[in-house]
């Protein structure tokens, strides 16, 4: 990992969840990081945790990339640095009936799945030309495959990202940058919090961080953890009609707190 993408990787939404394991399992692997996630000072308890447990480098750029001016801080906080591989894994989801959703929350969420992840993209696979090899990790989700009834514009946010990485991992080949997008099931790491959904039997960060990272220069997609390829796989032969009225019932079981009362969206 070290050799390949090394000596620097950046993190975005690196303060919890799926970018936390992550960043740890980089640091393990003895890369230095760049943390980005918008509070300081969870990014400066991680710093200082790694650095002790693995004698890495590592800068915080606390910033928010709902906003095009958070993207530029995370730009020029790491042009100094050999920055070998981006995880862009900054995201959050919204829920509930589409029509009674806030369209400023929609609209963060968008830029934050999508707007941001095209930008970095686009930044650091021009720095990347310069090297031998490189990688891009671009956080999908097991919604990106099929519309997903009151999630609809998560899920659609998820699909721009599955898409983006399929194709980018194709053109990037010829140049050594490795693309990978993972996508992995509901992860118990503060998004169903936020997104306002009652799940049952998510998995763990620890569950997805390591065959994320295994994936990375062997295939241009992954289903990290057993519970993802089950959901998966189970739906692969089904009609994409089909797909999307059972993902209307799954989604349905876990936002129905929400219509009962009122069908407010996170």
């Amino acid at each position: 990992m070290k050799k390949h993408y090394g000596p620097w990787a950046a993190v975005t939404g690196a303060s919890s969840g799926i970018g936390r394991e992550l960043a740890e399992r980089l640091a393990e692997a003895g890369l230095n990081l760049v943390l980005n996630a918008r509070r300081q000072e969870q990014l400066e308890e991680l710093s200082e945790s790694l650095q002790s447990a693995y004698g890495i480098s590592t800068r915080v750029v606390a910033s928010d990339l709902s906003e095009a001016a958070g993207v530029r801080k995370l730009i020029e906080g790491s042009r100094d640095l050999e920055v070998g591989l981006l995880v862009a894994n900054a995201g959050y989801g919204t829920s509930g009936c589409f029509i009674q959703s806030s369209l400023e929350e929609e609209l963060g969420m968008l830029r934050v799945n999508c707007e941001a992840v095209l930008r970095l993209t686009h930044h650091f696979s021009r720095a990347f030309q310069q090297r031998p090899r490189s990688g891009l990790i671009l956080m999908s989700s097991i919604v990106s495959f099929q519309g997903v009834p009151y999630a609809a514009h998560y899920a659609a946010t998820k699909a721009y990202v599955q898409s983006l990485a399929e194709a980018l991992a194709h053109e990037f080949r010829p140049l050594g940058i490795d693309v990978l997008a993972p996508a992995p099931a509901p992860v118990d790491s503060g998004f169903a919090a936020r997104a306002n959904l009652k799940m049952k039997g998510a998995l763990k960060p620890a569950d997805v961080g390591a065959p994320i990272l295994s994936a990375l220069g062997r295939r241009p997609s992954v289903l990290p953890g057993f519970l993802s390829k089950l959901l998966v796989n189970s739906l692969r032969t089904a009609p994409r009609g089909l797909k999307v009225r059972i993902m209307k019932m799954v989604m349905g079981g876990m936002t129905r707190h929400q219509r009962a009362g009122g069908g407010k969206s996170a």
